[in-house]
């Protein structure tokens, strides 16, 4: 069923000059060797023949891959989801050729493959109508100076450590609010003791005494305050996702890191496996040109050991292919269920901080509305304030008698 590794026949290998307008779906391409052949965009379908010359049959769709719990995806590469060699099942291309329609369909970026900008059906998003951490941070991102790249991946672990050193620079926030009430409390408490004024009478120093009574009773309310702020607010900051947090992250830092380095070594067997084809195809043929020649004493032995080589480097390079993509589906998979879990972790970070940053509120609104009830009865008592009651109060306490002083008599 594979094609064969020698040379291509010459019907096969001949020029095309047709000139007829190539069928919906199908483009032309050179060969390495300068020969035209077709591919169907939709159905990889690959031929040396002009399409409108071939059999029409129905296009086969694209294998999806089902490698996420969250649903049915397109692959990130257009290339076929088939394994190569089945790809290779009833072409006449030489496979060569065929590994360069495979790089025509798609590049590889830091060793991950991906398809080339419209020759692909568009992708599928895994969450549509969201701005999901896993469908966005595939490709790998430059540093600001532009020497290195970053992982996609990285990005999103980068954005859970600056969030837990948000979250810990609130709770110091909120530990320097504490100080202050502390500090406020105290002030409060000490001036509420001055003795100045204490000698002030009538409905007047009642409202003063009082005045002063309140700020004691408002020290108090601040102390409570700060204490609820402490237990309520800037704990619970301190506390959340303190223990292995770190160590967590890290976890799947080196998980998808070293998923990574298998696809990288992958990639670097795929490039060696297709550099040995090369060779092996380059000197099958200058084995058989030279016997064709009779410039060699080469006998048909040596050319069929030479195909036997070609045949089993193109084996080789097949079940490298297979074994990188079988690598880049597993990060995949790990890529998908890892960032959803980092999404998960931000989503609950933003809704405790929401929670407790509301905890604050409430506690400012609870201590306002203490404040107040200490102020109403400086209100009331200022606005019972009267002077003419004030001097009657005065006087009967202080007078020295009613009996006024007349004219002496002569």
């Amino acid at each position: 069923l594979r094609p064969s590794l020698s040379a291509v026949s010459s019907a096969a290998l001949r020029q095309e000059t047709d000139s007829r307008p190539l069928p919906p779906g199908w483009r032309s391409y050179t060969s390495p060797e300068g020969l035209r052949y077709y591919v169907n965009s939709c159905s990889k379908e690959t031929t040396w023949r002009h399409p409108s010359l071939l059999t029409e049959s129905p296009q086969r769709p694209l294998a999806q891959q089902n490698s996420s719990p969250y649903g049915k995806t397109e692959p990130l590469s257009s290339q076929p989801t088939c394994s190569s060699t089945q790809f290779l099942k009833g072409t006449n291309m030489s496979l060569l050729s065929v590994i360069s329609v495979f790089l025509l369909f798609s590049l590889q970026i830091n060793c991950v493959t991906f398809p080339l900008p419209g020759e692909s059906p568009e992708q599928q998003l895994l969450k549509p109508n969201e701005w999901s951490y896993c469908d966005y941070f595939w490709n790998d991102k430059k540093d600001p100076q532009g020497t290195t790249s970053v992982a996609g991946f990285e990005v999103l672990l980068q954005k859970q450590l600056k969030g837990k050193q948000m979250q810990k620079e609130m709770a110091e926030f909120i530990h320097e609010r504490i100080k202050i009430e502390e500090e406020y409390a105290k002030n409060l408490s000490k001036l509420s003791l001055n003795p100045l004024a204490a000698q002030e009478e009538g409905t007047l120093g009642e409202a003063w005494t009082q005045l002063k009574k309140s700020l004691h009773d408002e020290a108090e309310v601040h102390l409570k305050f700060s204490s609820k702020l402490h237990t309520e607010v800037e704990k619970p900051l301190l506390t959340f996702r303190c223990d292995n947090f770190k160590k967590d992250l890290k976890k799947y830092d080196h998980h998808i890191a070293d998923l990574r380095k298998q696809l990288a070594s992958r990639y670097t067997s795929v490039e060696k496996a297709r550099k040995a084809l090369a060779d092996r195809q380059k000197d099958l043929e200058v084995k058989t040109q030279q016997l064709e020649i009779k410039l060699s004493n080469k006998t048909e032995e040596d050319i069929k050991k030479a195909r036997r080589k070609s045949t089993q480097a193109g084996d080789d390079l097949m079940r490298c292919v297979d074994l990188y993509n079988q690598t880049q589906c597993k990060w995949f998979e790990e890529m998908v269920t890892t960032s959803m879990e980092l999404e998960k972790l931000e989503v609950e970070r933003i809704e405790w901080i929401q929670q407790h940053l509301r905890q604050y509120t409430t506690l400012r609104h609870e201590t306002d509305m203490f404040n107040q009830s200490m102020v109403e009865p400086v209100d009331q008592l200022l606005q019972n304030v009267d002077p003419a009651k004030d001097r009657e109060l005065w006087v009967r306490e202080n007078n020295t008698g009613d009996v006024r002083p007349v004219d002496m008599d002569i």
